[in-house]
């Protein structure tokens, strides 16, 4: 099942427990995937798309770790 629920940088953020500026740092600096979509000038991306990033990121915490 796909999850089409658009996240913002704050939704973003708590999903990897960071402060929302470091999430548009990485953007920045093209580490996050473009944006699903874009409304009014603010980026969104689904869920689906921030969970298949967070799985491929270097270093990622999500296995594991304590």
């Amino acid at each position: 099942m796909t999850d089409r629920r658009l996240w913002s940088y704050k939704d973003i953020a708590a999903h990897i427990k960071v402060q929302p500026d470091t999430v548009r740092s990485y953007r920045k600096h093209g580490l996050l995937p473009p944006p699903d979509h874009v409304e009014g000038g603010r980026p969104y991306w689904y869920a689906d798309t921030v969970r298949a990033w967070v799985a491929s990121r270097p270093g990622n915490r999500g296995r594991g770790g304590g």
